[in-house]
């Protein structure tokens, strides 16, 4: 079939989500799809600063598919001081599947992220009559729509009213029902993936080895949200009872600088280094170089990364939060801190560096499942299965029903959200 997939992030971009786009539609080409891909990117200095930007480089975009790339132009308003025009965005999108359309019809939409693009995917099916299919990614759940009356109407109108919509867990599945009162039945889970040819153990490296010091490993989004900074104090906590260790941080986000100033410290420095942006085909280098990864969030929709470390043969350390409970089982294939804790966060991680025997379960156990549970070709398989799935039940008749008036959350556009000032926060 016919597959226009809609993205807001998509390399140079350093993101989880660019890493699964490039794997899906990969998979997608493989699986005998035609697939055009529309990308968003941002054009300016102020928003190539934080994770990269520029225009998807062909080299990226896995042979077959063709793209199209939109620069945000309504979000980079705010280089200039103004607040950015997500609206601006999300017509500039929706125009974009209308023309791509009228030269060639499609059979389904699928945008990655319930806004900006779910939207634009959910105002172009309505117009044009093609399916459409909303993956809900972490920020769409977790921060838009509690951030201001505009936003909470826009999402709000994507999971009313797109046809499909995938979700990473069931937990965050839960969380965004109860949040936006829409029935939990309205997602269909689709967990993340990961590619295991790309992230395998080290050779003859046995699951859940340490070396002399041990390395803690932080590869990520760099962002006080993903609980990175907590991980710097609880680092300081193990080293100041005595122990021998080393972090390793490594991504790209809006608090590198703070995290590098803060790495700099004399009770941090001999033991912390900070790598900056890692390339996506660079990083299982990266989780080589790791003995335990550690993933401090305070909420995620699924965590790519984790699987990645799983994949690598790496101890996981995370916390009991929406969107990780779902892949790391307390004591099974992980462990499990409470978020925003670091005294707490730093007992975990004497805990597994201290006990070999669970130290190596654990990484066994994980390698197994993300290997069953967790690769591309499972997730391809469900997601190519939804796209059946909504065409069928569109060609039957089943569409939700047209919003009345057009715009993302009628006549008033509150320019005073924090992500107006801060888009790159989405």
């Amino acid at each position: 079939m016919r597959v226009c997939f809609v993205s807001r992030r998509y390399w140079p971009t350093v993101s989880g989500m660019s890493a699964y786009a490039e794997n899906l539609l990969r998979s997608l080409t493989a699986a005998g799809h035609e697939v055009t891909l529309v990308s968003q990117y941002r054009g300016d200095r102020q928003g190539r600063a934080v994770y990269g930007g520029g225009p998807p480089p062909p080299e990226r975009v896995p042979r077959g598919v063709r793209l199209v790339a939109l620069e945000s132009l309504g979000e980079q308003a705010v280089a200039d001081g103004r607040p950015a025009d997500f609206e601006a965005d999300v017509t500039a999108l929706r125009d974009a599947i209308a023309g791509l359309h009228a030269r060639e019809p499609l059979d389904v939409l699928h945008a990655q992220y319930g806004y900006p693009p779910g939207l634009a995917a959910v105002e172009a099916s309505q117009r044009l009559g093609v399916p459409s299919v909303v993956s809900i990614q972490g920020g769409d759940g977790h921060w838009v729509g509690t951030c201001c009356a505009t936003h909470r109407a826009a999402v709000r109108r994507v999971l009313r009213d797109a046809p499909a919509l995938l979700i990473g867990s069931a937990s965050f599945a839960a969380e965004v029902a109860a949040r936006h009162r829409v029935p939990v039945e309205r997602f269909t889970v689709v967990p993340g993936a990961t590619d295991t040819e790309l992230f395998r153990p080290r050779p003859s490296r046995r699951p859940g080895a340490v070396g002399d010091p041990p390395t803690l490993l932080y590869h990520g989004r760099i962002d006080v949200r993903k609980g990175v900074l907590d991980l710097l104090e609880a680092v300081r906590l193990l080293l100041a009872e005595g122990r021998r260790l080393r972090l390793l941080v490594s991504g790209a986000g809006p608090d590198l600088d703070r995290l590098a100033r803060r790495a700099r410290r004399a009770d941090l420095a001999d033991a912390v280094e900070v790598l900056g942006p890692t390339g996506y085909h660079d990083a299982p280098a990266v989780y080589r170089r790791g003995d335990v990864f550690v993933s401090p969030t305070w909420a995620e929709g699924f965590s790519n990364t984790i699987l990645e470390a799983m994949a690598c043969g790496l101890a996981v350390v995370s916390t009991s939060v929406v969107g990780v409970v779902d892949c790391v089982q307390d004591g099974v294939n992980g462990l499990l801190a409470p978020p925003r804790d670091p005294g707490a966060l730093a007992g975990v991680v004497g805990r597994v560096l201290d006990d070999a025997q669970l130290r190596h379960r654990i990484a066994r156990t994980a390698l197994e499942q993300v290997r069953s549970r967790w690769s591309w070709p499972v997730a391809a398989g469900r997601i190519g299965t939804a796209y059946e799935e909504v065409r069928a039940t569109w060609s039957a008749g089943d569409r939700p029903g047209r919003a009345p008036g057009g715009g993302t959350a009628g006549s008033v556009v509150d320019l005073s959200c924090r992500f107006r000032r801060a888009p790159h926060l989405l």
